[in-house]
Order: structure tokens, then C-alpha cells, then sequence
């Protein structure tokens, strides 16, 4: 790790229990803070999770807002019923050809929230803590010269207290610390839970697919520098562990996010356009089936770069 690095990481890096309840909320002053929950599918512990946020964060969260990412099942409802303001994916910007992908919904997310602050977190998370949010707003609403904070926690799998993240480890952190080592002092670099203050959010490009989380952290180096970025160790996370083809799709999607800011940075020349296609192999009776699926993603532009929109109105707090 480079030195400067190692430097960033004692200075920027706190824990969730740094950052009491009260002391965020008189932090706060006229700060107004959303929080963003994307959801596809995820009626099981999507409704625990707004409600914990709107028993336990009562004064410091103003609005929760779950963004359906096309769900078949009943999650827009069960939200709704928690008590979170619930957009459709595809409703948002409608006059915009719809992309699909986690990357759409959190852009999309700041067409229909009002925070000076948006946090976001996924919608799968089991036994969800108030602190996985609150935490990542106490560098933001404590000091001013800081515009985007990560989260890092352990991550379970198997009932194994660790040995999640197989994706960051194999992936992910190759490529920063090969590519971008003034990024290798966040310990989980693909985690879902982040907040960001919306006048830097609104300045950079969102990835469409699961490359969404290392693109921002590019751009927001790129914008902020590096002692404009931190990270909160939030304890532990859990939810359900993706199948091993699942795991490859976002490998693949990592990668071509990499690539896009490579080239965008000068620091790879591309001779070829890389495919979207990845093949993959399951075991039959009389062999292997080959399963394809695309990987290719899209990118949306800043989102000060689009027409004016009115501003949504400011909901009743939770």
C-alpha cells in the first residue's frame, strides 16, 4: 500500500459506534439526508429494513425511498406498507430509453429524492441494523470537506464469519490495487451501502450493471480526490450468498467497468471492443449444457447533465 495511502486510511477510516445517534443528529443542522433502498425481489427483508430505519433513525433520516427494480413479486407492496415512498425503475424518466441493472436504479434514485445526502443500502440484507446506515452519515454530516463514505464490514457466508465477497477478493481488489492503488485502502470496495452528498453524486456517471460501485468510487476519486473519499467499518453484514454462475455474471460486469474507466483514464490503449456475452457450463447427463448470458453494460451521464426536472417535493418525515 502506498504510503499516503496507509495515511488516508487511519485518518478517513472511523466505526459505526464513532458516531452516536444524538451527536448525528446535532450534527445534521438544515443537512437533509435519503435514503435509498434498490430492490428487485426482495419482499422477505425489504419491509424490516425500512422499518428499522424509520424506528431507530427518527430526527436524522427525512426521507426512505425503494426504488422496484422490476420485481415479479409483491416488494413494491410490502415497502409501501413499511412505510417507504416506492418508485417504479422504469416510471422515473420515462421519456429516457430504460436500461436495466442496479447502476439504473441509484441513478434514477436522485431524479426522485431531495437529501443534501443520499445513502444508499441493498434490500437483502438479514437482520438489518440502524447503524449500517447511520454510520456512513457521520463523516458526511461532521465534516464538510467530505464527499462520499463507504461502508466496509465482515462479511458471513455459510455460517463462517467471514469468507463472503468472493468477487472483491478475486476481482475487484486485483484491479484497484493493479489499475488504481490510491483506492486500496477501502476494505470493501464493492459494498452496497454508501452515501454520498448529492452535489458530488450528481456530477458523475453511474454504471448500469453490477460495475455501478467501482465506477463511482473511480469518478469520485477523480472529483474529489482521495482525502475527499472515506470509509466507516459498519461490523457485519449478511444476506443471502449468490451461486457461483451468478458470482461470474458480476465478475464480468467489474471487468468491463474497469475497462470503460481504463480507457476513459488514457491508461490502456483498446485495440478491440470486448464482448458482452459470457458462456458458462453446468453438468448434464450426457455432459455440460453451455449457459450464455450478457454481461455488457450501459452508463448513464451525470445527472446535472440532463434538462432541468422540478424538484420532487419534500415528503413528511418518516
Amino acid at each position: 500500500m502506498l504510503p499516503d495511502v496507509r495515511k488516508w486510511w487511519h485518518r478517513r477510516t472511523s466505526c459505526a459506534a464513532d458516531w452516536p445517534l444524538p451527536d448525528l443528529v446535532a450534527a445534521k443542522r438544515g443537512t437533509t439526508v435519503s435514503v435509498v433502498l434498490p430492490a428487485r425481489d426482495e419482499r422477505e427483508t425489504v419491509g424490516e429494513i425500512v422499518q428499522v430505519i424509520r424506528r431507530e433513525l427518527d430526527g436524522l433520516v427525512d426521507e426512505i425511498v425503494v426504488i422496484d427494480s422490476c420485481s415479479v413479486d409483491d416488494t413494491a407492496r410490502v415497502a409501501a406498507r413499511a412505510g417507504a415512498a416506492v418508485h417504479a425503475q422504469r416510471d422515473i424518466l420515462p421519456e429516457l430509453a430504460p436500461l436495466e441493472g442496479k447502476g439504473e436504479a441509484l441513478w434514477k434514485s436522485l431524479a426522485v429524492t431531495s437529501g443534501d445526502v443520499v445513502a444508499f443500502a441493498d434490500a437483502d440484507i438479514r437482520n438489518f441494523r440502524a447503524s449500517l446506515v447511520a454510520g456512513l452519515l457521520g463523516p458526511l454530516l461532521t465534516d464538510p470537506t467530505v464527499a462520499y463514505a463507504k461502508g466496509c464490514y465482515d462479511r458471513p457466508l455459510n455460517g463462517a464469519p467471514t469468507g463472503g465477497g468472493r468477487v472483491t477478493e478475486l476481482v475487484a481488489r486485483p484491479l484497484i490495487n493493479l489499475h488504481w492503488p490510491e483506492l486500496a485502502g477501502f476494505v470493501q470496495p464493492l459494498a452496497g451501502e454508501y452515501a454520498g452528498r448529492r452535489s458530488a453524486l450528481e456530477r458523475v456517471p453511474f454504471l448500469t450493471g453490477y460495475g455501478v460501485e467501482l465506477g463511482l468510487l473511480i469518478d469520485l476519486l477523480d472529483l474529489a480526490g482521495l482525502d475527499g473519499l472515506a470509509q466507516v467499518d459498519l461490523g457485519s453484514r449478511e444476506h443471502a450468498p449468490q451461486s457461483t454462475e451468478a458470482l461470474g455474471g458480476m465478475a464480468a460486469q467489474i471487468m468491463l467497468a474497469a475497462w470503460s474507466r481504463l480507457r476513459r483514464q488514457g491508461k490502456i490503449e483498446g485495440r478491440h471492443v470486448p464482448a458482452v456475452e459470457l458462456a458458462q457450463f453446468r453438468r448434464c447427463e450426457g455432459g455440460h449444457d453451455v449457459l450464455t448470458r450478457q454481461v455488457g453494460i450501459g452508463e448513464r451521464p451525470p445527472m446535472l447533465t440532463l434538462p432541468a426536472v422540478p424538484d420532487p417535493p419534500r415528503p413528511p418525515r418518516p
